[in-house]
């Protein structure tokens, strides 16, 4: 079933046409009882009908709205534009909201690509664009587009892992939003365009560990960044290291042994990388 315009012309126009018909049908008949005509009492009669029928077909679109017409059970079309309008006599007149919406899943609890509990959420946004689909398709759409969601954001969860400790180009939960966001809502449409549904966008709303796994995995996270910071600060102290070394060389043309090299390599790593502060200690020795 696909949406299709149904016949409709001016409201204004319309009601004018019908109360002349009413107005030239009452005239009909008065000739008719006093002439004695009995034809022009029963066309009378019939144009006063035809306009009643067509007054109530009169119907009020408002902005953003549609009207879903059905003519005995059956779908004969829909009104997109606004305003008043005369359609089809003897129709029942659904109306359906063609705005924009959007709502917030609730907080699921499911596993990563690693098997980790995690707790997810998304707000998703979106409109109606087959109204005869909406209506007819599904039992409720709105409740079908949260179900939907909700499976949606479960299974896209359990594609990608919540973190990753390496430094590699794989898409996660929590560093790649963007990307996740794009795949919920190509996931979500496929899902919805049965129900005549348009995903206009999604965006995760809340992320974070499983309150069970929660404290170990900060651990691990605390843990790799002391190590990323340890390893740039070893590459630091050692670059120190040589330039010092070429430097103390080079300008006071000073040829360090190999044991005195260890030792000034040693003391300023030891300096450079200790967290707390290093207590100098002044070589009174002689020098022979």
């Amino acid at each position: 079933m696909k949406e299709k315009e149904v016949f409709h012309i001016n409201g204004y126009l319309g009601l004018v046409l019908a109360i002349l018909f009413v107005i030239f049908g009452g005239w009909l008949i008065w000739q008719g009882s006093v002439g004695d005509h009995i034809v022009s009492v029963l066309l009378g009669g019939v144009l006063i009908i035809v306009a009643g029928f067509a007054a109530s077909s009169l119907t009020i679109v408002g902005p953003n709205e549609a009207r879903v017409l059905t003519f005995f059970g059956k779908y004969i079309g829909t009104i997109r534009d606004s305003g008043l309008f005369m359609t089809v006599p003897l129709t029942n007149k659904s109306a359906i909201s063609l705005r924009v919406r959007n709502f917030n899943s609730a907080i699921l609890k499911v596993n990563d690509l690693r098997g980790n509990p995690v707790e997810i959420a998304a707000v998703i946004v979106f409109k109606v664009v087959d109204t005869s689909m909406a209506l007819f398709a599904v039992d409720d759409y709105e409740q079908f587009v949260e179900i939907q969601s909700e499976s949606a954001v479960r299974h896209v969860a359990s594609e990608y892992p919540y973190d990753t400790a390496e430094d590699d180009e794989k898409v996660t939960l929590r560093s790649n939003p963007t990307e996740v966001s794009d795949r919920l809502t190509e996931e979500l449409q496929d899902r919805l365009n049965v129900a005549g549904v348009e995903i206009v966008e999604t965006r995760l709303t809340h992320l974070a560990y499983a309150t069970e796994i929660a404290s170990a995995m900060l651990q691990r996270q605390q843990s790799s960044a002391i190590l990323s910071a340890r390893k740039v600060i070893v590459e630091g102290a050692v670059s120190i290291t040589e330039e010092t070394i070429k430097r103390l060389e080079k300008d006071t043309g000073m040829q360090l042994s190999d044991d005195k090299k260890l030792q000034l390599i040693n003391n300023m790593m030891v300096t450079i990388i200790s967290e707390r502060g290093t207590q100098p200690i002044v070589n009174t020795s002689k020098v022979e």
